[in-house]
């Protein structure tokens, strides 16, 4: 394990935030960069012969692992900045990089751009071409995104305009930040808290805490409403003119092509969720029944039942993750073991570092690297699982794929991360009493219904939500709100009573603005539920999960899955992952009836 104090050891990249190879690091990423597009820029042979591109697309996938328009001094104080928000030095490097990266972006886009345009005619030779093979997708989803594409000039201003809807997004994002409310906390001491505290406290065990930071989270959202009305306008605005310069038809259809995965296969994920929203009714009804309540209270949808607090240090949830991923595949195991050695894991909570947990990766040529706040919850150890997890999916696509195909779509983002962390559950559970054991599988139900059933409500509400702005030209936060609660209603059913400011909620949703990113959720989580099923039933199919996770952007998902005789595209198939949510909530019924709890 790596030094004392757990933090991650970037000296691989640079000794320190003045080492001087960082000016050297960033001069040659701008030259790198430099050179690709004037070598490149006024020559026409490389989109008229295949030959050519195969050495034009070699020369340009060096660059993006190697260099990219950020360089590693880009990464280097993007991770920086995550373990010192507040230092204002390294904010402002980190901008300074950011622009020139802008910059180059930019002025290297007219390579992929001019892809694009190769006539129809002559891409099915660019296709075959033995020499372009491993590019092969990349340029399928090239000639594909053709039909929207722009002139180089045209393309350019959307780049650079789309930081301005980035600013609305920031600014609702700190009126809310800046808010306080007195609440009362889990020791029954009244004291001022913020707007994130104030939301964990709204499920609090403890219904006077929870009341209260209700009462006062609603108060923040009817203050702030009228400014959310005007920024969700712009936003639906900003959409609604991309889609008409693009003449794209359906408002998820940029969304969806980026995440290269059809509106055939999203459509068949969203009637198989939504055509089963009984089960989280069910599940609701039986959470009043467990806390002997006739209705559950909007914020009271994810009160924890039980307790599921026993604590881990940190040396034990190593132990558990990697006794875990060994069982899985020592090739799994391997990887997180690297990541420990290597210090890739910045563990514990200090003041100024970044909140919550994430994984990150950047150039292929360089390392991943993996953020906590660990505090010892059994919460903790599974974000710890849920993080590796992406980790792993990171180095096994590393050593198989090329720069341009070392990525996900957000489809798939979710796979690895969701299968090792619910692996690391199922350990759990196999020693666990009865209590733990009931207590355990609420918190997984409870997950599941806010990762499959809500977020596929959330994409219905912002379908319509899209469609109503296209018709009527601009939306009231009061229509706004009436349509996000006749949404909630219908995934939570009649258990979930839709209390007076409920309908504000939509207004703090950080993913409403990223049109249409909810479905990834749902899809991740159903995907990874089939592959714990098969993994079950048979040890060996955890070689197509390794298969799956290293293929990268390699082929779209649907293809991938065609590989292993399953079409996404068929809602069968989003119906066997809801069969297991189905499954474990008998399963924990029965458990609760067993125990005289219902």
């Amino acid at each position: 394990m790596h030094d004392k104090n757990l933090k991650w050891n970037l000296s691989g990249m640079f000794s320190g935030d003045n080492d001087y190879s960082i000016e050297i690091d960033m001069a040659q990423t701008k030259e790198k960069c430099n050179e690709f597009i004037a070598k490149w820029k006024d020559r026409k042979a490389y989109l008229e012969d295949p030959e050519i591109l195969a050495l034009a697309l070699w020369e340009y996938e060096k660059l993006m692992a190697n260099y990219g328009p950020a360089g590693k001094a880009g990464y280097y104080f993007s991770l920086r900045l995550a373990q010192e928000q507040d230092n204002v030095e390294l904010k402002a490097r980190s901008n300074l990089i950011e622009n020139i990266a802008k910059e180059l972006g930019n002025e290297l886009q007219f390579f992929v751009n001019s892809i694009c345009r190769i006539p129809k005619d002559k891409q099915e030779d660019f296709l075959n071409y033995s020499g372009l093979l491993e590019y092969r997708h990349f340029l399928e989803r090239c000639f594909d995104f053709s039909k929207y594409l722009l002139s180089d000039e045209e393309e350019k201003i959307l780049r650079l305009k789309s930081s301005v809807r980035d600013k609305w997004e920031a600014m609702v994002e700190e009126f809310f930040s800046k808010e306080q409310r007195e609440v009362i906390d889990e020791n029954g001491e009244v004291k001022m808290a913020g707007f994130s505290e104030i939301l964990k406290l709204t499920s609090s065990v403890n219904k006077e805490v929870r009341d209260c930071a209700a009462e006062a989270f609603n108060d923040i959202l009817k203050s702030k409403i009228e400014i959310v009305e005007h920024e969700m306008n712009a936003l639906l605005e900003d959409h609604r003119i991309n889609d008409l310069l693009r003449k794209r038809e359906r408002a998820d259809t940029c969304r969806l092509d980026d995440d290269d995965i059809s509106s055939e296969i999203v459509d068949s994920l969203v009637n198989a969720v939504s055509s089963r929203f009984e089960l989280t009714r069910r599940f609701y009804r039986f959470q009043t029944r467990l806390l002997g309540v006739e209705k559950l209270k909007y914020h009271e949808r994810n009160v924890p039942y039980g307790n599921t607090e026993k604590n881990f240090t940190y040396p034990e949830a190593v132990a558990l993750v990697e006794k875990t991923l060994d069982k899985l595949s020592l090739k799994f195991g391997d990887i997180f073991r690297g990541f420990l050695r290597e210090g890739a894991i910045d563990v514990m909570p200090r003041l100024g570092k970044r909140s919550g947990a994430f994984c990150i990766h950047s150039l292929k040529s360089l390392e991943t690297y993996i953020l906590l706040n660990y505090t010892s919850r059994l919460r903790d150890v599974t974000t710890l699982a849920h993080e590796v997890g992406h980790g792993i999916n990171n180095e096994l696509m590393k050593s198989k794929q090329n720069a341009l195909n070392f990525e996900t779509t957000l489809a798939t983002a979710e796979v690895a991360s969701t299968f090792m962390e619910d692996f690391v559950v199922e350990q759990l559970l196999e020693n666990a009493d009865d209590e733990l054991k009931l207590a355990l599988s609420l918190e997984i139900l409870g997950d599941s219904v806010s990762t499959i059933f809500r977020q596929i409500a959330f994409y219905r509400f912002e379908s319509e939500l899209h469609k109503l702005y296209r018709e009527k030209g601009y939306l009231s936060f009061a229509e706004i709100g009436a349509l996000f609660k006749k949404h909630m209603e219908d995934y939570m059913g009649e258990a979930v009573e839709q209390s007076a400011g409920a309908e504000n909620w939509w207004a703090y949703v950080g993913h409403f603005r990223w049109h249409f990113y909810v479905y990834s959720y749902a899809s991740g989580l159903l995907i990874s539920k089939y592959m714990q099923a098969e993994t079950r039933k048979d040890k060996k199919f955890v070689e197509k999960v390794e298969e799956f996770l290293s293929a990268g952007t390699s082929e779209s998902p649907k293809e991938l899955f065609l590989k292993m005789g399953i079409d996404i595209s068929d809602e069968k198939f989003w119906h066997r992952g809801l069969d297991s949510f189905e499954l474990l909530l008998g399963k924990t019924e029965e458990l609760a009836r067993k125990m005289g709890k219902i």
